[in-house]
């Protein structure tokens, strides 16, 4: 698909066929036999986002004006590994997810979740057997996940992110670095008649980049200054587009980004110097334009085993973390804002909002009388 069809939302995962929507609702049987305690004072509600490098679930309750975190998983899977090379989703990476998702489902029942929905991203999108392997997930670990489209994908991240918009600012570029994707939106908020504000979204735009695709294709062990430039220039191309039509004249001292994703989340760690993640530190802090250049420079500069041994990447993240600070470097160039705020939040809490507004939990529902 190209850039235009991306930046005017088009999609073709919009005009095949939706699944069941049996995933949105986990009422199985083995929840019914459940013999956990249930809290019935109010709905437990799950969100599972099954993306192209994590498998993420929250659980929680609504309360007044939001919701409260009783449980929360994530693992690093992988399950995009090798697609943009094979088009396949590997039988290692199915391993790794049907683990990762049967451990969701027994805290999903352990937690007695009324409602769910549980969505995969672009890594189900692209390969060749995303629909296969998500037929897999439904007969071992009952499970149905909801391949969504990246329209919908950018309208949950900024769903889950309004709340840390800067009230002040005129507009808010949001951007979602992914394993096999990223979105960009302009957006701005404004005030519900209850619970966490809503989003407006202005405009959006889907690349076909992310941290994981971007380092099959250059390497991150090992990345110097023209292989990381090289990256910067492949995202680039793709951002000009969307920046002529949708930013052309717009004053960038009136608006601030908003970043939502591992790489944004590990920036900010490795600047606050964190001896351990530590995400209310991370989450809702400020980040200046120089202070992100000092840490992508700092970055640069180390190994791979250095990287890998710092407490805020690990490992797990060392080979991709500098293909994502290409994204942003991408991103910060083609919108220069004097300042960032990190969210560690979006897809889940978005689904979490939407399924409370749509139950009116804060509006005319049982929180709300």
């Amino acid at each position: 698909m190209d850039d235009e069809a991306r930046a005017t939302g088009l999609d073709p995962w919009r005009a095949r066929p939706r699944r069941s929507p049996w995933g949105r609702r986990f009422v199985h049987a083995h929840l019914q036999g459940s013999s956990q305690p249930a809290d019935h004072l109010a709905p437990t509600y799950a969100a599972l986002d099954l993306g192209t490098n994590n498998c993420r679930l929250l659980v929680a309750r609504p309360t007044a004006q939001a919701f409260r975190v009783v449980d929360a998983f994530s693992r690093i899977i992988r399950l995009g590994e090798g697609v943009s090379l094979s088009g396949r989703i590997s039988e290692a990476a199915i391993e790794r997810a049907l683990e990762a998702l049967s451990v969701c489902r027994d805290k999903m029942d352990y937690r007695n979740v009324s409602r769910a929905r549980l969505i995969a991203t672009e890594a189900c999108r692209a390969a060749v057997n995303g629909l296969e392997f998500v037929e897999r997930v439904r007969e071992k670990v009952e499970l149905e996940l909801e391949v969504i489209d990246r329209a919908t994908e950018a309208e949950l991240a900024a769903t889950g992110c309004t709340p840390l918009i800067d009230p002040l600012a005129e507009s808010v570029i949001l951007f979602d670095i992914g394993g096999g994707s990223s979105e960009l939106v302009r957006m701005a908020s404004t005030r519900s008649p209850g619970g966490p504000p809503l989003p407006v979204i202005r405009a959006w735009m889907s690349l076909p980049v992310g941290v994981v695709t971007l380092a099959e294709r250059h390497g991150g062990i090992d990345v110097g200054r023209t292989l990381f430039e090289t990256m910067i220039a492949e995202v680039a191309a793709h951002i000009d587009r969307f920046v002529a039509q949708h930013e052309a004249g717009a004053p960038i001292d009136s608006i601030h980004l908003l970043g939502t994703s591992g790489t944004v989340t590990t920036i900010a760690g490795v600047h606050l110097g964190l001896k351990r993640y530590d995400r209310r530190q991370v989450d809702g802090c400020w980040m200046s334009d120089g202070e992100i250049s000092a840490v992508v420079e700092r970055l640069l500069g180390m190994s791979y085993e250095e990287r890998a041994a710092n407490a805020c990447i690990g490992a797990e993240r060392a080979d991709l973390v500098l293909a994502g600070c290409a994204i942003l470097e991408a991103i910060r160039r083609a919108f220069p804002c004097k300042r960032l705020r990190v969210a560690d939040r979006g897809l889940r809490e978005g689904m979490l909002v939407q399924m409370m507004r749509e139950d009116r939990v804060w509006n005319g529902g049982a929180l709300g009388r």
